[in-house]
């Protein structure tokens, strides 16, 4: 049996060939399909969005301010670690224009030096009186220093009632030399800072108190067990 003989494809039938184009029908959907449905996004909640950002703030600011808050706490403590000792002598001038030392003040007895922040802390004045009884009981002497205009300071004395007018330390010269100036973060003038000065002339006891009133009760305790 003779095997056919296939028929050579001439260059000219290649050229006009054409391959053949298939054609895909797409499956229809079948019954019951809803095209209609979508993938659902999960939307973007804003209100845990911004409670991360308030968080977050919250977190940024509260470190810096517990890291401050811990190297006051420092300086101050290291402050009343440090008490001089021997108190430096000065002079000023009061609110009655006198001109006072601590020498003379020593000559009556032991001191108590009142450092303080002035105008604007009726606090700071009503402490004068509220400890005459405390010092005429134990015989001491208290000298108010601050560090004001003398005119504004007159006229607090005069509002309080304060008896024995209070010196006048410009430029906080006396109160930097007693280092009663940066004390919980009062840059240009002292806090609320009590220094017992001996008729010795010895330091005997510093307290630097955050509360711009001190009851007198509560001094005198705190002074007696420092000097007991």
């Amino acid at each position: 049996m003779s095997t056919p003989t296939r028929r050579a494809t001439t260059s000219t039938e290649t050229a006009t060939r054409r391959p053949r184009t298939i054609t895909r029908t797409p499956t229809p959907p079948s019954k019951g399909t809803d095209m209609s449905r979508r993938t659902k996004v999960p939307s973007f909640d804003k209100a845990n969005e911004r409670r991360r950002v308030a968080l977050g703030w919250a977190a940024f600011l509260t470190i810096p301010a517990a890291l401050t808050a811990l190297v006051v706490v420092a300086l101050v403590s290291e402050q009343e670690q440090r008490v001089l000792p021997v108190a430096p002598a000065f002079t000023l001038t009061n609110t009655d224009g006198e001109r006072v030392s601590l020498e003379d003040a020593l000559a009556d007895g032991d001191t108590l030096l009142y450092f303080s922040m002035g105008l604007g802390c009726d606090g700071c004045f009503a402490q004068i009186p509220e400890l005459d009884a405390l010092l005429e009981e134990r015989g001491l002497t208290m000298l108010s220093i601050m560090v004001d205009p003398p005119d504004l300071v007159a006229n607090e004395e005069a509002r309080f009632g304060v008896r024995d007018a209070i010196l006048i330390d410009p430029g906080a010269a006396v109160s930097s030399l007693y280092g009663m100036i940066g004390i919980y973060g009062h840059g240009d003038r002292p806090s609320h800072s009590f220094a017992l000065v001996t008729q010795d002339g010895e330091v005997a006891w510093v307290r630097h108190y955050a509360e711009m009133f001190v009851p007198a009760g509560a001094l005198a305790a705190e002074m007696d067990a420092a000097t007991a």
